[in-house]
C-alpha cells in the first residue's frame, strides 16, 4: 500500500508517523520545496505538487499535510480534481467513536478523543490529545490543536482553527474562518472570521 503525503513540514512527519502505524507499507513525500528538499525525517521527497498531480492514480492514498487550513483546502481539491484517493489517517491510540464520521482527508493523532454522533468534515486536523466530544460538529479544513477541548454539540466552522489547549463550551458555534487563541475559554458563540483570545475569550484587542 503506498500512501503520498503533500507537505513535507513537521506536521507532515506526524501524519507520516501515524501512517506506518496503521500499516502503510510505504510512505513518500511531495512538496513545492523539491528539489532543494529531498528528505522529511527518514521519508523521501519524491517531487513538488505538479509531480503529485500527474502521478496520483499510481498511489492507494494521498493526504494533504499543511497546516494552514486554506492551503490545505485548495490543495486538497486539486488533488481530488486529478483523481487521488483521498484517504483519512487515524493514529492507533486515538479513540475514535464507530458512530463518529471522519471526512476523507482528515487526520487523527495520538490521544485525540472523537466521541459518539461527532461529525469531523474533510480535510480536517484533530491533532494531539484534543477531544471532539459527543454531537460536534467540524467545518471542512478545521483544525483542532493539540489539548484543546470541544465540549459536547459545539459546532466549528470551516477552516476555523482552535489553538492549543482552548476549552468551548457545550453548544458553541465557532464561525466560519475564526480562530481561538491559546488557552482560550470560549463561553460565548465565536463570529466568523475574528480571532478570540483570554478566559473568558474575547475579541482580540478588545475590552472585557
Amino acid at each position: 500500500m503506498r500512501l503520498a503525503i503533500l507537505g513535507a513540514s513537521g506536521h507532515g512527519k506526524v501524519v507520516a508517523d501515524a501512517a506506518g502505524l496503521v500499516g502503510w507499507d510505504e510512505v513518500v513525500f511531495f512538496d513545492d520545496a523539491w528539489p532543494e528538499l529531498t528528505r522529511n525525517g527518514p521519508w523521501a521527497v519524491l517531487g513538488d505538487t505538479a509531480a503529485l498531480l500527474e502521478g496520483v492514480k499510481g498511489f492507494d492514498g494521498v493526504v494533504v499535510a499543511i497546516g494552514h487550513n486554506g492551503i490545505r483546502q485548495v490543495k486538497q481539491r486539486e488533488l481530488a480534481a486529478s483523481g487521488g484517493r483521498l484517504v483519512s489517517i487515524v493514529h492507533p491510540a486515538a479513540l475514535v467513536s464507530e458512530y463518529a464520521v471522519v471526512g476523507a482527508g482528515s487526520v487523527v493523532f495520538a490521544n485525540a478523543v472523537i466521541n459518539a454522533c461527532a461529525g469531523v468534515g474533510e480535510g480536517c486536523i484533530v491533532n494531539t490529545g484534543a477531544v471532539v466530544e459527543h454531537d460536534c460538529e467540524m467545518g471542512d479544513f478545521a483544525h483542532v490543536s493539540p489539548n484543546a477541548v470541544l465540549a459536547g454539540g459545539v459546532k466549528i466552522g470551516a477552516q476555523a482553527w482552535v489553538g492549543a489547549c482552548a476549552s468551548v463550551r457545550q453548544l458553541i458555534e465557532v464561525g466560519e474562518g475564526a480562530v481561538v487563541g491559546m488557552g482560550a475559554v470560549v463561553t460565548k458563540d465565536v463570529p466568523p472570521g475574528v480571532t478570540v483570545v483570554g478566559n473568558p475569550a474575547r475579541v482580540l484587542g478588545a475590552s472585557i
